[in-house]
């Protein structure tokens, strides 16, 4: 399936980095677990594992988060908030799953050799609910899954080419904007050469909101066929977003850069609805901290942010589109379906578009 790029569509002024990925930040590694599956229950979830770094809990990373709707929940938020900082990978699954990949990333952490004796870990976990697609009352979820999801992102590291988005890992079930959603990701680098890479696990907003690159697109497409009565309506969702930066940032600037995700949604036609959990977090790897949150260096501060809030907007909003378009049409429990945005119809306005900009 194409990403955004692959259908000319150009998010921004800011070049990408190689992947246009998180993975063009040095040292960051993404993997999947999917959980797919009709027998003997329907199963459309998974875990996604973001590693920021090899030695995290020796050193952590600064680390910041913001919440623009909070319906939703993500583990060391308050953590990271308080100390400014974060010491495991960021683990991504679906709602009721959340228990069991925090158990299981404790384990991992644990059987390293983290250095520290008496220091107990605290994992970011966050999660959306999949329950239109995905049988979201049973424990789909195991701890292999997650150690999967664990070593496929290690392996990732230094990857010269995109890693997998769309209905993958955590995005397995999720639904976007009308459409079927799930993992996206972007990069940016700018005029200072600092990377900025985004994350997003897209499940929010309604078909009539979807905007791509300034075209009201959910309002243009065809009208689909009426939703048969017995197909509930798609849960209110969330989206789940990540900032990793090369840049020297402390945790209070991290913060700010996750605050700048909701704009780059918002210009894909996020409202942040009432039941929708917008969750943000930024991590930094140009500065590190020991275990007493004691910085290495000088922090980038004030104006100096600039130039990454805008790489974190433009790459947030094309991370949005890579979700939707790298997803095919997918089928989930009891018959219900969420569509594909990629399709003939999108292409034939996207060239309107283009020629009457001519």
């Amino acid at each position: 399936m194409p990403r955004a790029r692959d259908l000319g569509i150009r998010i921004g002024a800011l070049p990408t980095g190689p992947t246009n990925s998180v993975l063009d930040v040095a040292g960051v590694g993404l993997g999947h677990a999917t959980v797919h599956r009709d027998e003997p229950l329907v199963a459309r979830t998974g875990v996604t594992c973001l590693v920021l770094a090899d030695d995290a809990y020796r050193r952590p990373l600064p680390a910041g988060g913001a919440v623009l709707n909070g319906a939703g929940e993500c583990t060391g938020f308050l953590a990271a908030g308080e100390w400014g900082a974060a010491e495991t990978p960021v683990y991504l699954t679906s709602t009721m799953q959340l228990g069991r990949v925090y158990d299981a990333a404790c384990e991992i952490e644990l059987e390293r050799d983290l250095g520290v004796a008496d220091d107990v870990v605290i994992p970011v976990v966050g999660e959306c609910d999949d329950s239109f697609l995905n049988d979201c009352r049973r424990m789909h979820v195991t701890a292999d899954d997650v150690r999967a999801a664990h070593a496929a992102a290690l392996a990732s590291r230094g990857a010269a080419a995109p890693p997998a988005e769309g209905a993958v890992g955590a995005g397995t079930g999720m639904s976007c904007l009308g459409f079927k959603g799930g993992i996206g990701t972007a990069s940016r680098v700018n005029a200072e050469g600092h990377t900025v890479g985004v994350l997003l696990l897209t499940n929010f907003g309604t078909r009539e909101e979807l905007v791509v690159d300034g075209l009201p697109v959910g309002r243009l497409l065809p009208t689909p066929p009426a939703t048969p009565p017995s197909q509930p309506a798609k849960p209110a969702g969330s989206c789940l977003g990540i900032v990793v930066t090369d840049a020297p940032v402390d945790g209070a600037s991290c913060a700010r850069l996750a605050r700048r995700v909701g704009l780059g949604l918002a210009r894909a036609g996020s409202v942040a609805h009432h039941g929708s959990g917008e969750i943000f977090l930024g991590f930094g790897t140009g500065l590190r901290l020991d275990r007493d949150q004691r910085p290495d260096g000088v922090a980038l501060t004030g104006r100096g942010l600039d130039p990454l809030f805008t790489a974190v907007v433009e790459a947030a909003e094309e991370a949005v589109l890579n979700s939707m378009l790298t997803s095919p049409t997918t089928v989930g429990r009891d018959g219900h379906t969420s569509a594909s945005l990629h399709s003939p119809e999108l292409l034939a306005l996207l060239a309107d578009h283009r020629g009457g900009a001519r």
